[in-house]
């Protein structure tokens, strides 16, 4: 793939060669950074899954860098209130259901009440599609509206291995201070340390990078984050 002349000046700027600790790693992604917008941080950390592995949860960054998220619950209308008092930006049954079989999706994610997955699953198509389907392994579909929301609000985020076994997440912004980035980098590498397979090998993960949204990757040592 061919890359620009901006791209190819901050290759040059580090070793692209070499695995940096995490704080330093992220430190160099700001130094390099080479576009005029507030670019994203992402983490990509390639694991070593087996055929019946997987890793999927989600978790709360220390350090937030996204805007607050509307919140859709789906639940029975005598819940609605609860919901919409706990933070939901939108709560109540058959409405929400219509709407969003109509193509609506006015919101960043959906929560359900366990008694209302009959009928939010049959919106699998329009919410599947999106990756917006309330998921009792995420957290949101649940009778505990209040926590959920909250935790949603201060920015629960999903991460999951796709099929190669490799994780891509946003950890934060470039004009964020590189060590809470380096903190968020490190509160998901400790997740996925405590979320790993019990019968998973001692080199679970194979390779960890981070970069900015337009730049180049940035190895980080995994060995030293052990």
């Amino acid at each position: 793939m061919k890359h620009g002349k901006k791209y190819s000046e901050a290759l040059k700027k580090y070793d692209p060669q070499k695995h940096y600790a995490v704080a330093e790693a992220c430190k160099v992604v700001k130094d390099i950074h080479f576009v005029k917008f507030d670019e994203t941080v992402e983490l990509h950390v390639a694991l070593r899954l087996g055929k019946s592995q997987t890793v999927r949860d989600t978790l709360v960054f220390p350090n937030q860098f996204t805007a607050e998220k509307k919140v859709l619950v789906f639940c029975p209308e005598e819940r609605a209130k609860e919901a919409l008092d706990a933070g939901a930006t939108y709560a109540g049954a058959a409405e929400y259901i219509d709407k969003v079989k109509g193509g609506w999706l006015d919101f960043d994610v959906a929560v359900a009440t366990p008694d209302m997955m009959k009928d939010v699953g049959r919106l699998g198509m329009v919410l599947g599609r999106k990756g917006l389907m309330p998921n009792p392994k995420t957290g949101t579909v649940t009778n505990d509206l209040v926590h959920a929301i909250s935790e949603l609000k201060k920015g629960r985020t999903e991460f999951r291995a796709d099929k190669e076994g490799v994780i891509h997440i946003a950890v934060g912004k470039v004009s964020m201070d590189a060590d809470k980035v380096a903190e968020n980098v490190t509160t998901l590498l400790s997740e996925l340390d405590r979320k790993k397979p019990a019968d998973a090998k001692a080199d679970f993960v194979r390779s960890v990078s981070v970069s900015s949204s337009m730049g180049p990757g940035v190895w980080v040592d995994v060995k030293e984050e052990a």
